[in-house]
């Protein structure tokens, strides 16, 4: 299969929105209530979000295409809390449900990561709703961690987690481990 990953430009709103909400409705559905999963995933809305977004040139989006279909998106940028200045926040990563588990999502961080750390950022923050299991495996399986920090959010409990990407350097300086 041919995958391509692009950077987000005008135009691309719409994409980034209904991947994002598709994403959220079968990855949220039992860990967000009916209405507030009903309004994050208002394509209108999210749609306008991403236009702003493009339009202020505000962050760093990335759209991966499977056989020319879009499939995954990606947004990083500053991270907006302010105990957390000098860092870059991956604000989302989402797939559409049915090519989950298949290695995209993996190969978009990958580019991200290694985006971020081209910035000349050293360390990478995001946040996770603590019930999503899944997406926090991923993550830990990415090299995250966990940092203990907590918010809530969205009517439920979202987990900050952490990943140096100057480790990266030393690992690869290190070779493989055994």
């Amino acid at each position: 299969m041919g995958v391509f990953i692009h950077r987000a430009q005008a135009g691309d709103g719409p994409v980034l929105a209904y991947i994002q909400t598709e994403s959220w409705k079968a990855a949220f559905q039992n860990i967000l209530d009916k209405d507030t999963l009903d309004r994050c995933t208002d394509i209108d809305r999210t749609t306008g979000m991403y236009e702003r977004l493009l339009k202020e040139e505000k962050g760093n989006g990335y759209i991966l295409t499977l056989d020319g279909q879009p499939h995954c998106v990606a947004w990083w940028e500053d991270a907006r809390d302010p105990e957390l200045c000098g860092k870059a926040e991956l604000s989302c990563i989402h797939s559409l449900p049915q090519n989950w588990r298949k290695g995209y999502g993996g190969m978009m961080m990958d580019r991200v990561l290694a985006d971020i750390k081209d910035a000349g950022f050293s360390e990478v923050v995001l946040w996770v709703f603590a019930d999503n299991a899944r997406a926090r495996a991923f993550y830990e399986a990415k090299g995250f961690c966990a940092t203990g920090r907590l918010k809530s959010g969205w009517g439920t409990q979202e987990m900050c987690y952490a990943k140096s990407l100057q480790q990266d350097d030393r690992q690869a300086a290190a070779g493989p481990s055994i």
